[in-house]
């Protein structure tokens, strides 16, 4: 529901149905291959597992993200996506999700209308 109210156009992918090794940093790269990405955005939890030489290895970029303190962002870390919904709108969602795709050359969003 979510991903239609900001206008997102791509098909969802169950892991279940793609092929995957069990080991996690493995498993993650062989998802990201399977579906094409460059890069993998891991949040500050995952940092603290990740092996990067998987993905490395794929030719995928591992890329640290933490989530801003300021605007859209704030608290982010405490509510669910919900909360900016309903704070600052879709359109301002919208935008956002498109300016973090961009710094991190994600394919497909400049597709996304702004709601």
């Amino acid at each position: 529901m979510l991903l239609n109210l900001v206008g997102w156009e791509g098909r969802i992918l169950y892991s279940s149905q793609l092929p995957a090794r069990l080991e996690r940093s493995q498993r993650l790269a062989d998802l990201a291959a399977v579906t094409g990405a460059r890069g993998y955005l891991c949040g500050t939890g995952g940092t603290r597992y990740l092996d990067v030489a998987p993905f490395a290895a794929r030719g995928i970029s591992v890329v640290p993200f933490r989530t801003p303190a300021l605007g859209i962002w704030d608290g982010g870390r405490e509510v669910s996506a919900v909360h900016p919904l309903m704070t600052f709108g879709i359109r301002a969602v919208t935008e956002e999700l498109r300016a973090v795709a961009s710094r991190h050359h994600v394919r497909r969003l400049e597709s996304w209308p702004v709601g």
